[in-house]
């Protein structure tokens, strides 16, 4: 299903992770929980990997991440505030030392000129606090859009071990 690049970044992140003890949990929309379903290709994954939330809708953001309505109102699902609640949130709400959030516009089309399509907005959050990235990946597809999405939160979070 993943590339060798994705499972050989999803082994490292593993690898890692069980060898200081510590696990992971992943707050996807736009992914709808391919983050996820990458580290879990894995073999013994279950050893770092806890859980994961698809939050799809702002509802779900709200309901089960406990974003404020008023963040999604006055910037938008596809915003830095917004992932950074979905990290710290996640983080709050688990025993996970490391999380991951998602946020953005897959497409093709339905975005707008201040969020076009493969506008992605990530964050984590460790103990150590929550850091940003917003990618613009383009127009390139859903499934491209996606597949870098993952690439990039891989990337993120191996950054966050460094």
């Amino acid at each position: 299903m993943f590339d060798a690049m994705l499972i050989e970044k999803a082994e490292r992140l593993l690898k890692t992770c069980g060898e200081r003890h510590m696990r992971v949990a992943t707050a996807e929309s736009c992914t709808g929980g391919l983050i996820a379903a990458l580290l879990t290709e894995i073999p013994g994954s279950s050893v770092v990997i806890g859980r994961s939330f698809i939050t799809y809708s702002n509802r779900a953001k709200r309901e089960v991440l406990n974003v404020p309505a008023e963040l999604l109102k006055q910037h938008g699902a596809v915003s830095e505030q917004v992932v950074r609640a979905m990290a710290q949130n996640t983080f709050d709400m688990t025993t996970a030392h490391l999380t991951v959030a998602v946020s953005g516009i897959a497409g093709p089309g339905g975005g707008s000129a201040e969020k076009p399509a493969g506008t992605v907005h990530m964050a984590t959050a460790t103990a150590d606090g929550v850091t940003h990235m917003c990618h613009q990946f383009g127009d390139i597809g859903r499934t491209q859009v996606r597949l870098a999405t993952v690439n990039a939160a891989m990337d993120m979070m191996l950054a966050r071990l460094a």
